[in-house]
């Protein structure tokens, strides 16, 4: 496991508390209209948004849910190096495969299981707007409480726009000092176009405010 998952490395801490309000605002944010699957991006590259994911999915693992991460990010994927996974089998395989036995890797964490990218396809768009993975969906989405899936940023390539319209809802991941005002407002906006239910966003890179956290969380 990589230093990323302070959920696991730093359980007690409060980034990783963070992320436990982060799961219980999601939760009360969806009384009306359950979250099953939820996509999370990002405005520009490098913004957090799969350690987001990855930390979400921990978090909601542990809470009791089956949850199951597919990255979907197809041209720059992380996931497999967070949990230290092969990436030889994944999304790219199970779509263009006929196989009935999904690419699904399990964790040390219970209840917590991801797919991979995979090979990185020539044609990323095409693969993610196709039938075949809106196929993949459900079936994951069958067997799963949480489907989080990582996906490119929104202003970079149009994948998160087109995966968007594919599930229940879409968490933007903004970095404080980063994000460009106008780009957060565009990714916003294409997410609009989609008609995507943008549920929130989460801000990164946030400095503590040691007056608020104290001594909580540390012993």
């Amino acid at each position: 496991m990589t230093a990323d998952l302070i959920t696991l490395t730093d359980a007690r801490s409060p980034q990783a508390e963070a992320y436990r309000s982060l799961r219980t605002n999601l939760e009360f944010s969806s009384l009306d209209r359950p979250i099953h699957t939820l996509l999370v991006t990002s405005a520009a590259p490098d913004e957090g948004k799969s350690t987001t994911l990855a930390n979400l999915g921990v978090i909601s693992a542990q809470a009791g849910k089956r949850v199951v991460l597919l990255d979907c990010d197809l041209r720059r994927p992380r996931l497999h190096e967070f949990f230290e996974l092969s990436n030889n089998l994944g999304v790219t395989t199970a779509i263009l495969s006929a196989e009935t036995a999904l690419p699904l890797q399990a964790t040390n964490i219970p209840n917590l299981r991801v797919m991979t990218s995979g090979p990185l396809p020539p044609n990323p768009a095409d693969l993610l707007a196709s039938v075949r993975m809106k196929a993949l969906l459900e079936q994951v989405a069958a067997d799963a409480d949480l489907v989080l899936l990582d996906a490119p940023p929104v202003i970079t390539v149009t994948d998160a726009a087109l995966l968007a319209a594919k599930v229940d809802g879409v968490l933007l991941v903004v970095s404080a000092g980063q994000t460009k005002r106008e780009h957060a407002q565009r990714a916003k906006d294409l997410l609009a176009k989609v008609n995507a239910r943008l549920v929130g966003a989460v801000l990164t890179n946030a400095a503590l405010d040691a007056s608020v956290y104290g001594a909580y969380g540390q012993n």
